[in-house]
């Protein structure tokens, strides 16, 4: 075969083979979110009802778009406090695709947070999640090696036997949050009963993750004459485990009136830039993570997008401490 018909045959196999190569290195592994306080139920359940009114947020990831069906996430939520028990309540559905629909994994989760307030400087929240989950493997948009025509490429049918389908269960998870006007620190762990996920015969558990979040909201200029716009940082971390993966995340926020800047390195895989814009009700952020690892140059990073809005709810008759953490 001439170097042109190599070339063409590597075109089309090597985006094929990383994309599945990439769908077996991350399963049983929970998909990611650069802007994890856009996504708050997403990162902890006892988040649910913490910004007391009805608020609704949307998410959408593409990772590594450069490459041949790749990772794409989106996300959307809603969640509000009631008052008559004492907490707030969530709804979160997630939708994963690897492969360009190859691997596909859906959830829908249920949320409860129980407040606690501690004293009139300091509050606690606990949160509980129930979800379905539903995994799914279309065996038609896989490519094998038996499949190849050394001069004209993938025209013959494979003669591996198709596996596969979908498979269901159900996934428990549960969160802590505490936070004053100031800092804000929580755990959350989520497939505490570790459900089984496998495709074919046999069993795969989806591993625990274990997530740790910490950070402040530090006033640098108070907002003082009419007009004038006041100014605080927000430096964070976020440690996350999940079996054998390992991440770190540490960044800060700068939001002075409705512009929100931030900087994030995740240990030895991205450095992250991100731009937001936020009103009362309305608030919108970009980022874009730009790899640092071997892959560099062949991915193009990431892209995601966040969207919240809130609704109007009845007059507070007593005070209800928000949390003071960023919301991108």
């Amino acid at each position: 075969m001439g170097s042109i018909g190599i070339k063409t045959l590597l075109r089309k196999t090597l985006p094929v083979a990383v994309a599945l190569l990439a769908a077996v290195e991350t399963l049983g592994q929970d998909p990611q979110f650069t802007q994890f306080y856009a996504n708050p139920l997403y990162l902890n359940p006892a988040f649910a009802g913490t910004a007391r009114c009805p608020r609704v947020v949307l998410n959408y990831r593409n990772q590594w778009p450069a490459l041949s069906g790749t990772f794409v996430t989106s996300s959307a939520s809603y969640d509000q406090h009631i008052k008559g028990i004492s907490g707030g309540l969530g709804f979160l559905v997630t939708h994963d695709q690897a492969g360009k629909g190859t691997l596909n994994t859906t959830t829908v989760s249920g949320m409860y947070s129980y407040l606690l307030p501690v004293s009139r400087k300091f509050s606690m929240k606990f949160g509980a999640q129930a979800t379905y989950f539903q995994k799914s493997l279309d065996w038609n948009k896989l490519t094998f090696g038996d499949m190849i025509d050394p001069r004209r490429g993938f025209i013959y049918n494979t003669n591996d036997v198709p596996r596969g389908g979908s498979v269901g269960n159900a996934d428990f998870s549960a969160g802590i949050l505490g936070y004053s006007d100031i800092f804000f620190a929580g755990f959350a762990a989520h497939h505490l009963t570790q459900p089984n996920e496998s495709l074919i015969v046999g069993t795969s558990k989806l591993p625990m993750k274990f997530t740790a979040h910490a950070g402040a909201s530090i006033p640098i200029v108070k907002k003082g004459r009419i007009g004038e716009a006041s100014t605080k940082i927000s430096p964070n971390i976020l440690y996350q485990q999940q079996a054998a993966f390992r991440q770190i995340n540490i960044g800060l926020y700068i939001d002075r009136g409705p512009i929100t800047a931030g900087v994030w390195y995740r240990a030895r895989d991205a450095f992250i830039v991100l731009i937001g814009f936020h009103t009362e009700r309305f608030k919108f952020g970009y980022s874009y993570d730009v790899t640092t690892s071997k892959l560099t140059t062949a991915t193009a990073g990431s892209h995601e997008i966040s969207v919240q809005l809130g609704f109007k709810c009845k007059n507070r008759k007593r005070p209800f401490r928000q949390v003071a953490c960023p919301t991108f």
